[in-house]
């Protein structure tokens, strides 16, 4: 038996567990040759699809999901031209809905999996040749070839998630990238209406034991980045404490987590607070800072423990925590996504990520979007297209926001300077939002040098106390001395003062000495010193007279 994976993403920089998830199950079996046809979603459909049929496999599987949905199915459609007897077969969250008008549609598709399909896809290969027996398999989606008639197997759950043989065990585990997905636990306490994990019961834990033999592993392969895949690390706090005493263990290695912080213990606080410095990466879910818009979503926790904990977690400076916002959920209106934003980057979350709400299949919001008054977009990725409380328009504004934020908050050459804005003046997100637009460069590629000009210009003619912070955050970024941002500093014949206060860096003389000197709005010289022999383009000196 061939069986072809057509490893489908969306760049090179990320790779899916499903292949060695679903292999490590059934790696014993002498009957099965396994190979993979890897692309991008911007490679060229009909390319790689001649390079699936050069194999002439037997059986052809593929995870299907928001953003290769569409080039998956103009790849499978042409490759079941050129072989029309081989089984072509999918699974993911794509799924997790109703299939029937799906497999209607794209008939060329033999079947799909919902849910977790490790044990299932294992049985289905003992009868993938014979479709008398797909009734007896949970999770299978198919149409009857003799009466076309729909058969649906429900939900596949593995409840003995803890017995899987481990996906790093699989040939197929890819250890090319610079960090690797652990999945610790299935299924999620909290009752999400937008999350495809909300309300899947039951939640099911590794050990830790077995978590610590699966981080060696990884360990082994040289991996510094590791993404834990659970919904909510810190749903109890007990084994969160547990999870963070064996993260210690490694500190060379650095933890991508998902952490809920209105469920912070004081307890888990005090242990958060010991962590080494640079060993955590927090993705703080928040959606919204607005109590209705998490009742309609079925989100648990108290709003103000949200954001207790949320200031709490951007206060420690051993940790980066990010804070993720939704567009487009049920009573939340654009002026109180600008007003959120604001409010957390006052709390100086290392990020502020604002995403647009996509209705995913099998969510409860998706099967409730006529009672929420939400339209959303019947192609993938399934966009909020309007609410009663937010109009196309804004939803759009909302996205250009977002680019803005990107572009400037979540740039670390920027952020600084960008954080004092948004915090101090209330109409700066506003105003330099519709000057990008106004522009046209909201959703142009822009380098870092020239996002620093325009800042820069728009600065001087809006906030021109501000001219200096932006001087100094193009200095300290080793931005060109030539460029506007520069004009003031002086470069050439400058020597020290008599007396002057030390930032960083120590000075001797072989330093070459910059000044910025004071104007109306700063009357403070600052002084830069750079390395000579190395011609570094970064200050290693600063010091204020």
């Amino acid at each position: 038996m061939n069986i072809v994976w057509l490893d489908l993403n969306s760049s090179y920089a990320h790779s899916s567990l499903a292949l060695p998830a679903l292999q490590a199950q059934i790696a014993d079996n002498p009957d099965i040759r396994w190979q993979i046809v890897s692309a991008t979603i911007n490679e060229n459909p009909g390319t790689t699809a001649s390079g699936i049929y050069r194999l002439h496999p037997d059986i052809i599987a593929a995870t299907c999901w928001l953003f290769n949905h569409e080039i998956l199915l103009h790849i499978l459609a042409r490759v079941k031209a050129l072989l029309p007897d081989c089984c072509i077969t999918l699974g993911g969250p794509e799924f997790l809905g109703d299939n029937e008008e799906f497999l209607r549609t794209n008939r060329f598709v033999d079947c799909v999996f919902r849910g977790e399909g490790e044990e299932s896809f294992a049985r289905w290969i003992n009868c993938w040749n014979d479709r008398r027996l797909w009734n007896e398999v949970k999770g299978l989606c198919f149409l009857d070839t003799a009466t076309a008639a729909y058969h649906d197997n429900g939900l596949a759950r593995v409840l003995d998630f803890d017995r899987l043989e481990a996906p790093e065990n699989s040939p197929f585990f890819n250890w090319s990238k610079p960090f690797v997905q652990l999945e610790t636990t299935r299924g999620c306490f909290n009752t999400c209406a937008f999350c495809v994990s909300g309300g899947e019961k039951p939640v099911r834990n590794l050990p830790i034991g077995m978590i610590r033999k699966r981080i060696d592993i990884i360990r082994q392969h040289g991996i510094r980045n590791i993404r834990v895949l659970d919904r909510t690390f810190n749903y109890n706090n007990r084994r969160a404490k547990e999870l963070l005493d064996l993260f210690k263990e490694y500190p060379e290695i650095r933890f991508h987590l998902e952490i809920h912080p209105a469920l912070l213990s004081d307890e888990l606080k005090e242990e958060l607070k010991k962590m080494p410095k640079g060993s955590l990466h927090l993705e703080a879910g928040i959606q919204s800072l607005h109590e209705e818009v998490l009742s309609a979503c079925k989100r648990k926790g108290h709003l103000q423990d949200a954001l207790e904990g949320l200031e709490y977690l951007c206060s420690l400076p051993n940790i980066e925590t990010h804070a993720d916002l939704i567009a487009g959920l049920p009573l939340y209106r654009l002026e109180e996504i600008f007003e959120d934003v604001r409010i957390l980057a006052g709390y100086n979350a290392g990020e502020i990520q604002l995403e647009s709400l996509k209705l995913l299949p099998g969510t409860e919001m998706r099967n409730r979007a006529d009672e929420l008054g939400i339209c959303y977009s019947p192609f993938p990725p399934y966009e909020v297209l309007k609410t009663r409380e937010i109009s196309p328009y804004e939803l759009q504004t909302a996205r250009q926001l977002s680019r803005l934020l990107d572009g400037y908050y979540n740039t670390a050459i920027w952020k600084g300077i960008s954080r004092k804005l948004i915090t101090e003046q209330s109409d700066f997100l506003h105003r330099f939002l519709e000057h990008l637009i106004q522009i046209g460069v909201i959703d142009q590629p822009m380098s870092q040098e020239r996002r620093g000009v325009i800042l820069y210009e728009f600065c001087k003619e809006n906030y021109p106390q501000y001219e200096t912070p932006v001087t100094l955050a193009w200095i300290e970024a080793g931005m060109s001395l030539k460029k506007q941002p520069a004009y003031r500093i002086r470069t050439k014949h400058v020597g020290p003062p008599s007396k002057w206060n030390i930032v960083y860096g120590k000075y001797h003389e072989g330093l070459r000495l910059c000044l910025l000197p004071g104007n109306e709005t700063d009357g403070t010289d600052y002084w830069f010193g750079f390395e000579t022999e190395t011609q570094q383009s970064r200050p290693i000196f600063k010091a204020t007279s």
